[in-house]
C-alpha cells in the first residue's frame, strides 16, 4: 500500500508578494482554509496518511497549522467556533506529518530528491499544493491515481488539456492512448514553446512515484534553468519502462497565479452557497 505523500512547499511565492514575503504561499487561504489544508485532505482521502513536507526558510506556519495550538483552543472552548477547528483536528489525529529542509531551490526534481529520507524505499505520492483539485460525487484525485497505481505499478503523472498558447508554463507529455482517459507516455518536455510542443496535454501537480525515481533524479543532470527538472527523470523511467498519463475527474485550479486564486476563491463561495440554499 502507498501510505506517503511528499508536499514540496520550499517555495517563494514571489508572484504573490508582498503577501509571500513573511506567510509561505501554501497557507494563503480560499475562504477559510489554507491551500495546504485542501491537499493534505485529498492525500488523506487517499489513504495516505503520513504527510512528508520539504520546507524552507520562512515556512514555520505550515508545521504550526498542523498542530494543536493550547491557547487557542482555550479560547474557544465551548463556543461555536470549536466546529471550525473540525476539520484540521481530524487531520492531526489521523494523519502523522513530517518535515525536511530544502536548502537550495533547485527545481521540483531536487526537492523531491531532498524528500527521500523520510519517503524511504517504497511509492508515495506528490502533492502540488498550487494546484487546488476539487471533484464532486467521485474520490479525489490522488485516490484515483492511486488506485491506477494498484493496477499498474508504475508513475503516474496527472494531465489535461490546456490552451496550445499555455504550454509554456507546464511540462507537457505525448505518448500511446491505452483508453480513454489514460495514456502510456513517450515524450515528455519541460515548458516548450508552443511550436514545439509535442501535444497540448499539461503535467499538473499531482504525481505518484515508484521508488526507482530517486536513483534516476540522482543521476539526472539539471535541465531548464539549471534546475534539476521532474519531467527529466520521468522520461528516463518512461524510456526504461512505464509511466502513465491520466486524464483526472474534477476541477483544477491553478493558485499559483493571483488570477487563478481570484478565480479559485471565487469558485468556492459559489459552491458553498448553493450548498447552503
Amino acid at each position: 500500500m502507498i501510505t506517503k505523500c511528499l508536499f514540496p512547499v520550499a517555495g517563494y511565492g514571489t508572484r504573490f508578494l508582498p503577501a509571500t514575503k513573511a506567510m509561505p504561499k501554501e497557507m494563503l487561504p480560499i475562504l477559510n482554509k489554507p491551500l495546504v489544508q485542501y491537499g493534505v485532505e485529498e492525500a488523506a482521502e487517499a489513504g495516505l496518511s503520513n504527510i512528508c513536507f520539504v520546507t524552507g526558510r520562512g515556512k514555520r506556519a505550515i508545521e504550526d497549522h498542523f498542530d494543536i495550538s493550547f491557547e487557542l483552543e482555550q479560547q474557544i472552548s465551548g463556543t461555536g467556533k470549536e466546529k471550525q477547528l473540525e476539520g484540521i483536528r481530524n487531520l492531526i489525529e489521523s494523519c502523522s506529518f513530517s518535515y525536511t529542509r530544502q536548502i537550495e531551490m533547485l527545481g521540483l526534481g531536487h526537492a523531491i530528491l531532498t524528500g527521500r529520507k523520510i519517503i524511504g524505499d517504497e511509492a508515495f505520492g506528490v502533492i502540488l499544493a498550487d494546484d487546488l483539485c476539487l471533484v464532486e460525487d467521485e474520490p479525489g484525485v490522488m485516490a484515483q491515481m492511486v488506485k491506477l497505481y494498484q493496477q499498474f505499478r508504475c508513475s503516474i503523472v496527472a494531465i489535461e488539456e490546456v490552451p496550445k498558447d499555455q504550454v509554456h508554463r507546464y511540462g507537457v507529455i505525448d505518448g500511446e492512448v491505452l483508453s480513454g482517459d489514460l495514456i502510456r507516455v513517450t515524450d515528455m518536455v519541460e515548458k516548450p514553446d508552443p511550436a514545439d510542443a509535442p501535444s497540448n496535454l499539461a503535467i499538473i501537480g499531482r504525481y505518484v512515484l515508484s521508488p526507482d525515481i530517486f536513483d534516476i533524479i540522482e543521476n539526472t543532470e539539471p535541465g531548464r534553468n539549471g534546475e534539476v527538472q521532474i519531467t527529466d527523470a520521468l522520461m528516463q523511467q518512461a524510456r526504461d519502462g512505464c509511466v502513465i498519463a491520466y486524464k483526472f475527474k474534477g476541477q483544477r485550479m491553478d493558485c499559483g497565479s493571483v488570477e487563478g486564486f481570484v478565480d479559485a476563491t471565487n469558485y468556492c463561495f459559489e459552491r458553498l452557497a448553493k450548498e447552503q440554499s
